[in-house]
């Protein structure tokens, strides 16, 4: 018998989970901080800072959240946004090239207003330094002119509330790190959390799913919300051409089977990956950018994308060397070791 899913409260989106991904995981967002799934300790703090906040008549302090890609730090910036009652404005660090655009940014914003920039870490330097005084001191220094004739003009900037999100928090340098009063790390959600995800989702777009079917979508989901819906809308394309369009544990997992996706949610780049190591490199150690010329990625999205699910899984390790396979990487794969693997007692 299918489930009905989670409750929907706004109504449908059948009509549009044809549309573009974009479209339907801003569709998907939670609306208050009750429909967060999963992050429960960030989540509770998130809470108190907030109706604190708001008890006061302040703005919220500057916030910096890390973590992994798909783990749901933009829509932790639209749930404090929509719970203040602000407007939100969102940008991104590679997208404010030059301190004119920052300015004209910051000096549009009014009291309270939050500003999200997603991937701080890749905010051009002189952007950035224009930001401290603006976080601080909530002013902009325009310099005039340069040499011995140099003057400075200070504009002052309505006290806003700056949100960065990151996936490489090692990159912030430290000035900025500072600058932020509140900072919480967002960790890979375990599989109860990411099931009750899928059942939500299959709930707001209209997909009959089973409990069982969610379970299966929820534990190959890589501990990321993100997957988990995009898993879920792949899974409904099977069910609907060759079943009867409800998403049991046999379409979910059978899906999944021909999306590549293993029991352990690991994907065909993350098993050429392991294989790489392993065959051509006798399972290491090796560096990352001869990983990444061998499978024809690009380093940094191994290093942020693939490498931090495989190190959770206890399949890949990081030396001062390089990266080695783990025992565990070779049973995954039906590899025997020549030698003990990383991991492996000897």
């Amino acid at each position: 018998m299918a489930e009905a899913g989670a409750d929907n409260p706004r109504g449908t989106l059948a009509a549009v989970a044809q549309a573009d991904d974009r479209v339907v995981d801003t569709a998907l967002r939670p609306q208050s901080f009750e429909e967060y799934v999963g992050q429960q300790a960030v989540v509770a703090k998130l809470k108190v800072y907030v109706e604190a906040a708001k008890r006061r008549g302040e703005p919220l302090d500057h916030c910096l959240f890390c973590g992994p890609p798909g783990l749901g730090k933009t829509s932790l910036a639209h749930l404090i946004a929509r719970e203040l009652g602000v407007p939100l404005h969102v940008t991104s660090g590679p997208a404010i090239e030059r301190k004119g655009d920052l300015a004209g940014i910051l000096t549009n914003l009014a009291r309270g207003q939050i500003l999200f920039i997603d991937e701080i870490h890749r905010l051009p330097a002189p952007v950035e330094e224009t930001l401290y005084p603006a976080m601080e001191d909530f002013q902009l220094d325009v310099v005039f002119e340069s040499g011995p004739s140099a003057r400075t003009l200070k504009i002052p900037l309505e006290r806003f509330t700056l949100v960065g999100a990151t996936t490489r928090s090692g990159l912030l340098t430290s000035p900025l790190r500072d600058r932020f009063q509140i900072v919480e790390r967002l960790d890979f959600y375990d599989s109860e959390d990411l099931t009750a995800i899928a059942r939500r989702s299959a709930g707001l777009l209209g997909i009959p799913i089973e409990l069982a079917g969610a379970r299966e979508i929820g534990r190959r989901s890589r501990g990321t919300p993100r997957i988990a819906n995009r898993l879920l809308r792949r899974v409904r394309d099977f069910a609907q051409v060759q079943g009867d369009g409800r998403v049991t544990e046999t379409v979910a997992s059978s899906a999944l089977a021909r999306l590549e996706v293993d029991e352990l949610g690991c994907d065909a780049m993350d098993r050429r990956i392991l294989e790489t190591i392993i065959e051509k490199f006798e399972g290491g150690p090796v560096g990352l950018e001869t990983i990444a010329a061998s499978v024809g990625e690009e380093g940094e999205t191994i290093e942020d994308v693939y490498e931090p699910f495989l190190m959770q899984r206890g399949l890949l390790q990081r030396t001062p060397r390089g990266r080695t396979a783990t025992a565990r990487a070779y049973a995954h794969l039906g590899r025997t070791p020549t030698r003990p693997a990383q991991g492996e007692l000897l």
